[in-house]
């Protein structure tokens, strides 16, 4: 629940980073919670955001992304069926720390039509078989208004949690358990969530971001770690 809080005040303060932050450290406790549960409450999450930013929304713009989206979910899918813990453990890690560099990286790319295919494609892969869907999005969408990005951001997750989710229903990974576990979760989520919005406007945006990349990065290392030992 501490983990979720975390993801939740993040992904709320900055527009995304959930599964990032509470992902590869929640595999540790359970394997069970990822990725469906943290697909769960990033939609959950990703509802409540969107309504809120839901004027700043351009539907239009990220409609190739939801069409990447699909055939990348249904790639990730099929990788939840064949791969091991320790494995998927390795993978979360990497894709962890390879958000963490695309966070950093100092060029900008505009979001083509091609390029928003492309991220949706690779989001889809990522979201569906580990939970991390955002940082293909946030890096083509980063140097939007920052409440344009939130809402525009909010809106391609609840999409695109959907169909992660009815393609892990599909492949076995998602479940009335996996239900049942997500439950206890949804209140701190709603807490993080509350507190960043609260919060927010007194943070400085700079010591933020800097505070969230590195809560990833020992994040993704520990899980790079952990695969070891599986």
């Amino acid at each position: 629940m501490g983990l979720i809080f975390l993801g939740s005040f993040v992904q709320t303060a900055i527009g995304f980073g959930l599964a990032i932050v509470a992902a590869p450290l929640l595999f540790q406790i359970s394997v069970d919670y990822v990725p469906a549960p943290i697909c769960l409450v990033a939609l959950f999450i990703s509802l409540i955001n969107s309504y809120k930013h839901r004027s700043d929304i351009s539907i239009g713009g990220l409609k190739l992304a939801l069409y990447g989206r699909i055939p990348g979910s249904i790639v990730g899918g099929w990788l939840l069926l064949y791969v091991s813990a320790s494995l998927l453990s390795l993978t979360l890690g990497i894709f962890v720390l390879i958000a963490v560099l695309i966070s950093v990286l100092p060029f900008r790319l505009e979001p083509t039509p091609r390029r928003m295919f492309g991220a949706g494609l690779l989001s889809g892969f990522m979201g569906t078989s580990s939970s991390i869907g955002g940082p293909p999005m946030a890096l083509l969408l980063q140097h939007q208004d920052a409440n344009a990005l939130r809402g525009n951001l909010s809106a391609f997750f609840v999409f695109s949690s959907i169909i992660s989710l009815i393609v892990q229903i599909a492949v076995g990974v998602m479940s009335y358990k996996h239900l049942v576990m997500t439950l206890p979760l949804i209140p701190a989520a709603l807490l993080g969530y509350w507190l960043a919005i609260k919060a927010v406007p007194y943070l400085s945006k700079v010591w933020m971001r800097r505070g969230a990349l590195t809560l990833c990065l020992a994040s993704g290392v520990t899980a790079i770690w952990q695969s070891v030992h599986f």
